[in-house]
């Protein structure tokens, strides 16, 4: 496959700002994958494709308030820091992306806060773009924590935030209900459309939870720089896989039940996992797995996912589960017909009928 095989037009209007006012209320489009099928229906209605003792793989993944506003000393210079990870908690450093680039070097001092109370200094230049910062605050590692958070904001993706100012309620929208483990710097987005409500009701159907953990990092969102897709490297993102979480998906499997994938990243996580026999096995470690089409899955017979942006690796997984060519059209007929993209944008349903 060639990354121009996956450009379509997407007007700028059709990507979401907002989340819906309902998480469960959202448009969903039902593609069956044999058949090409399509059908067009509210999130909530997924219920209807699925029976007792069915299984939906979750990523609980959390995010954390990662983007910050500082300072650069001397020419209070305004410099947006993205936080991507923690590396050292006794010595407070952290990798991060900052932008512009270009005004911060080795030894930079920047600010942070109204009254300039969070300070870190620039240790390293890891790569064209990142830096590892070396917050200099003295106190316990619980506080630190809070005080840098409570200073950043929801790390919406730059479509959304270059078009409109974050709010407080960001935070909150852009994070599953069921998020647990903290880590992400961008939401699963497929599972910001199950509500507390719609979650009861599964339970009530008698469908079985599966809840994997893999970070989403910043990589979903990298451009494509090559045309032969094989060449293009994905990078690395923390994840972790249960006993608990096997034995639930390989039960239903072997009996014959479906198992439903929620997104991208429990797509990349569980074919990470896979074994040969096609059970899923526990895994702890890092992942740069890159799906695209042709590709035979071993884990789900199932998935939703949001509508993603042209060329991206997320619209690559979904045509990989779909197939190319009714994945393409199900994206045309999703512009012609009003659909929202994006990770606040409407969801589709690809069922193996």
């Amino acid at each position: 496959m060639k990354l121009s095989q996956f450009k379509f037009k997407l007007p700028e209007e059709k990507i979401a700002l907002h989340p819906t006012k309902y998480r469960d209320e959202s448009r969903l489009l039902v593609l069956h994958r044999k058949t090409g099928e399509i059908e067009h229906k509210m999130f909530k209605d997924v219920l209807d494709y699925f029976d007792d003792k069915d299984v939906f793989i979750f990523n609980d993944t959390k995010v954390f308030p990662a983007r910050l506003y500082g300072n650069k000393e001397k020419t209070g210079a305004r410099i947006e820091v993205f936080l991507l990870r923690e590396l050292n908690e006794e010595l407070r450093l952290w990798d991060v992306l900052v932008d512009p680039a270009r005004k911060i070097r080795i030894g930079n001092k920047l600010y942070f806060g109204d009254d300039d109370s969070m300070v870190a200094e620039v240790i390293d230049n890891t790569t064209s773009r990142g830096r590892t910062l070396r917050f200099l605050y003295d106190c316990p590692h619980d506080e630190f924590k809070h005080d840098l958070y409570a200073l950043g904001e929801a790390p919406l993706p730059h479509y959304i935030v270059d078009r409109r100012p974050a709010t407080p309620e960001d935070i909150d929208d852009f994070q599953c209900i069921f998020a647990k483990n903290e880590g992400a710097v961008t939401a699963p987005a497929s599972g910001l459309h199950f509500s507390r409500e719609m979650m009861k009701r599964m339970e009530i159907k008698g469908i079985d939870f599966a809840f994997i953990t893999l970070h989403c990092a910043l990589g979903n969102f990298h451009d494509i720089e090559v045309e032969d897709l094989t060449k293009h490297k994905m990078d690395s993102e923390q994840m972790f896989i249960s006993a608990e979480a096997c034995k639930t998906v390989n039960n239903a499997k072997l009996a014959g039940h479906h198992v439903c994938a929620v997104g991208t990243s429990v797509i990349k996580a569980t074919e990470t996992a896979v074994g040969t026999d096609k059970m899923l096995k526990e895994y702890e470690g890092w992942t740069n797995k890159f799906i695209f089409p042709p590709y035979e899955f071993g884990v789900a017979d199932s998935m939703i996912a949001n509508f993603y942006h042209p060329m991206s690796t997320l619209l690559m997984s979904t045509a990989a589960f779909g197939g190319y060519d009714v994945v393409m059209e199900a994206y045309n007929l999703a512009v012609k017909n009003g659909y929202k993209f994006g990770c606040y944008g409407d969801a589709m349903l690809i069922v193996n009928d």
